[in-house]
């Protein structure tokens, strides 16, 4: 049934029982967690982290990055079957502040490294410790 005022026309919203509305929140949460089941089975092996730093090496120097003369069969292998970054930015202008920012994720304004010669001090926390701290083998 239409109800009309100042020329506006409005028509009465049908109400969704409660049984059909319990069972779509029934489905929805069966499907959910479904889904978590498929995420978990497929989280449940940790991948594999293999990382190589190289000096001097520069982005088209490999051949997953398009480099016809020197041939890198092995590293274009491992980049078609894992992953491979395609935005590449520095650190730092110098090596061990940009190898800093790589191993702990600090930005140099905040990092321990801040020149040449700089180690890093025993408080600064690595990627390689936060794996290790999480069960995984590191070298």
């Amino acid at each position: 049934m239409a109800k009309s005022g100042k020329g506006i026309e409005f028509k009465e919203a049908k109400i969704m029982n409660h049984k059909t509305f319990t069972l779509i929140i029934a489905w929805c949460v069966a499907i959910s967690s479904l889904a978590q089941v498929e995420i978990s089975a497929e989280s449940a092996r940790p991948p594999n982290i293999v990382f190589i730093l190289a000096d001097d090496l520069g982005y088209g120097d490999l051949g997953c990055y398009g480099q016809k003369k020197i041939k890198t069969p092995r590293l274009d292998q491992m980049a078609k079957e894992g992953v491979r970054f395609t935005s590449h930015y520095s650190g730092f202008t110098v090596c061990s502040p940009s190898r800093c920012a790589l191993m702990t994720g600090k930005h140099m304004g905040h990092a321990s490294v801040t020149g040449n010669g700089g180690r890093l001090k025993k408080e600064d926390v690595t990627v390689a410790m936060l794996l290790k701290d999480a069960g995984d083998k590191t070298c």
